[in-house]
């Protein structure tokens, strides 16, 4: 059998993710070939030249051509997520896009039109699912019966990323650690309960750290000082959200908080019992020790093995999946089936918080 050609790619965005995440990973499997890099800044560009001196530099995605490319890893700011997502599918480049995949239900309709126009693929990062611990909790949600509750919750002891940079512009980033923790956290439910609507929806923001550099995402800035912090973002999104048939879920998305250290939290609550994962998503420092999953039937919990696996390791398992999703038709229209649901959430809980925050307050007055 002739071994499948490389898939060819060209790595959208050299920020901290196109740089740590994607293009280390991409160059060293053996199913790809980073054939580009695109990044709008001269400096940036000039960095990456010196670590890969024979990889092409691109300044505008406009460079690329379909002849050339099989795939566009989009790694850029969230702001510019959907306008350059649009702009590849249509010119017929296969895109896989990092999250958040769009920032609002009007750019999760664009993007299907772009994948219509270009008749072309749109795959979405999903790092979450790709993790073997959270794939374990699903296998034991299944034997779990009906689904009551599920309580999601990513809280950090500290972590906000490029304080006082786009990250912490609603303008830029499209909001804060709802955008950024709360999609992970929401792309984990589709496993669990399919591609749900939320009937009921009711939120609350705070932004009680990320104005304060000393709150910033240490692994993301290096030995160098701590940004001074700021922005219009919130730091912590809290929710309730209500299904159709009464299923319940519970999100808690902290960018920062008074905890020693980060911890991901995901509870599920069948009619035959209940499961607990709790680990770290993601890079920071202040993980959890290990990975721990357990589940409770009739007062008797028992814990679940697990495997362990380098951090990060769910990124790679993703690119093994990729050239498979991208030669399958079923894949065409599958990421933005998936990801309607999420964005609607995000866009209603913010309502929700927007509307208490505006809403007149009541004065208690004694008699």
């Amino acid at each position: 059998m002739t071994p499948a050609a490389p898939v060819r790619v060209a790595v959208v965005g050299l920020g901290w993710a196109g740089r740590s995440i994607w293009l280390p990973r991409l160059r060293e499997h053996p199913r790809f070939a980073v054939a580009a890099a695109v990044d709008p800044d001269p400096a940036t560009r000039a960095t990456v030249a010196a670590e890969y001196p024979e990889l092409e530099l691109l300044a505008d995605v406009a460079e690329l051509d379909s002849n050339r490319f099989d795939l566009a890893v989009v790694a850029v700011p969230n702001h510019r997520h959907a306008d350059i997502a649009e702009l590849l599918l249509t010119a017929g480049i296969p895109v896989f896009l990092e999250k958040p995949v769009c920032l609002s239900s009007a750019e999760a309709d664009r993007l299907a039109a772009a994948e219509r126009a270009g008749d072309v693929t749109l795959l979405a990062g999903s790092a979450a699912r790709y993790r073997a611990d959270v794939s374990r909790l699903y296998e034991v949600a299944a034997g779990l019966g009906a689904i009551r509750h599920v309580d999601l919750a990513w809280i950090r002891a500290r972590g906000i990323p490029d304080a006082g940079g786009w990250f912490t512009r609603r303008e830029q980033s499209g909001g804060g650690a709802l955008v950024d923790l709360g999609w992970h956290l929401l792309d984990t439910l589709t496993p669990l309960l399919g591609s749900v609507e939320f009937q009921q929806v009711v939120g609350t923001t705070s932004d009680d750290f990320v104005s304060d550099g000393a709150w910033a995402a240490s692994w993301r800035h290096g030995e160098q000082e701590a940004p001074a912090g700021g922005g219009d973002v919130e730091d912590t999104a809290r929710g309730f959200l209500v299904t159709g048939d009464g299923t319940s879920v519970s999100l808690r998305a902290s960018w920062a908080s008074h905890e020693a250290r980060d911890l991901t939290a995901i509870n599920v609550e069948g009619a035959a019992g209940t499961a607990s994962l709790r680990c770290t998503f993601g890079f920071g420092p202040n993980r959890q020790d290990c990975s721990s999953l357990s589940v409770t039937r009739i007062g008797q919990t028992t814990a679940v093995p697990l495997p362990d696996e380098p951090i990060g390791t769910e990124y790679r398992r993703q690119l093994d999946e990729l050239p498979a999703m991208l030669a399958d038709p079923a894949s065409r229209g599958r990421a933005i089936a998936e990801v309607r649901p999420t964005i609607a959430a995000i866009e209603r809980l913010y309502e929700s918080a927007r509307s208490r925050r505006s809403a007149p307050q009541l004065v208690r007055v004694g008699r």
